[in-house]
């Protein structure tokens, strides 16, 4: 696929495996489980890299090709269709660890899966023939611009992305934006989703090499800069038919896998988050005592959203906003408690806790259901919820 002369530097080529060469050189072999020393590998060098992505100009090129060449991008998907056809609970796991790691990069995978589980899962063959390879070998990159159906512009009244019929009665045209896309500048594929006049919702791969198609270089955010969220404007872009996903019927988002908002994986994602916060006041407590009880009982209390999770995921009956609670508040007090223990190093912009703390109000914002959002709101306002 072309690149988009647009983008921003020479980082947002679309290729996620466009790392440098020692990168290369040091590649993980392929994780075939979620444990292994494969594993353990890959996931010190996400976390080593980390530090690393701070800005809109720091693309996660190099940790995406570690990714590419260690299979992660296979894990989501049928062997049928290229991929390593790990379960639901293996998923979870496999996202727990790489939330540890490196939670910029984790949380472009789950945008970049969403799109290529939609298009594996679209009962149009031609986007997956087209596309789906090249995507899963890394060579190239796509993402999701479905907010605007789900949470965000909601409030606007009209669509903010619009389909209208061509003149021929084939293909769409696309106007309007998407507010919130990871990764735009880097895209070469989006699967957007776009309304009718008569309501009926749409889904379409949309190569980015369109000039009326422009994507925001990314915006700088508190926490997670440099996954290039941005929006994406279309001015009367052209889709083919073979480039629809999926309808257009009534809330499409209900229709296939992949680009759903919320449930288990941004919980998993918040998990993950607070490992890494509690495996730091671990280590710390080994020679400072008097964390060792804090420390513990974090532990204790991440294992076992952990495993609520991986049971959740086997098909064990769950109240996804409960667990997404819990996630929400774990990973605000296990943050906090490793800013607490680092004193003032913590609080210096380099250092871990201080990126982990800023990363965790990312899980405020991020598909976060409002009856969460509600509880939060009253835990903070020390009442008690109605």
């Amino acid at each position: 696929m072309s690149s988009k002369s647009s983008r921003s530097n020479d980082q947002a080529t679309g290729s996620v495996n466009s790392g440098s060469e020692d990168v290369r050189q040091a590649m993980p072999m392929a994780c075939e489980s979620p444990n292994g020393d494969a594993m353990d590998r890959l996931c010190e060098m996400l976390t080593r890299m980390a530090p690393n992505y701070r800005t809109a100009a720091d693309w996660p090129s190099e940790s995406l090709a570690l990714c590419a060449r260690a299979g992660v991008f296979r894990w989501f998907l049928p062997q049928s269709v290229g991929g390593m056809g790990w379960t639901e609970a293996e998923q979870v796991r496999g996202y727990l660890r790489l939330a540890a790691a490196d939670l910029t990069t984790t949380f472009v995978i789950t945008q970049f899966m969403g799109a290529c589980k939609r298009i594996a899962t679209s009962e149009n063959p031609v986007p997956k023939q087209r596309f789906l390879r090249s995507l899963l070998d890394g060579n190239a990159f796509a993402t999701v611009g479905i907010s605007h159906l789900t949470t965000s512009s909601l409030h606007l009244g009209a669509p903010a992305l619009r389909a209208t019929p061509d003149g021929e009665g084939v293909g769409y045209r696309l106007d309007g934006m998407s507010p919130w896309v990871t990764g735009a500048s880097a895209a070469d594929l989006i699967v957007l989703a776009a309304t009718l006049t008569d309501g009926r919702e749409l889904l379409a791969a949309v190569p980015t090499d369109d000039p009326a198609i422009v994507c925001g270089p990314g915006t700088e955010l508190v926490a997670l800069s440099a996954s290039r969220t941005d929006r994406v404007t279309l001015s009367n872009v052209r889709i083919e038919p073979e480039m629809i996903i999926a309808g257009p019927i009534n809330h499409v988002m209900k229709s296939g896998t992949g680009a759903g908002t919320g449930g288990l994986q941004t919980s998993t994602l918040a998990a993950g988050l607070s490992r890494a916060a509690v495996d730091y006041l671990l280590n710390e407590s080994a020679r400072r005592g008097e964390l060792k009880t804090v420390a513990e009982q974090l532990d204790a209390q991440v294992t076992e959203l952990s495993e609520s999770l991986i049971a959740a995921a086997n098909g064990e009956q769950c109240d996804a906003s409960e667990l997404r609670g819990r996630a929400n508040r774990l990973v605000m007090r296990s943050t906090q408690a490793a800013m607490t223990a680092a004193k003032g190093a913590g609080y210096v912009a380099t250092h871990p806790v201080g990126r982990w703390c800023r990363e965790a109000l990312f899980f405020l914002v991020w598909s976060c259901p409002q009856p969460v959002a509600n509880e939060h709101l009253c835990e903070l306002a020390g009442i008690t919820s109605p």
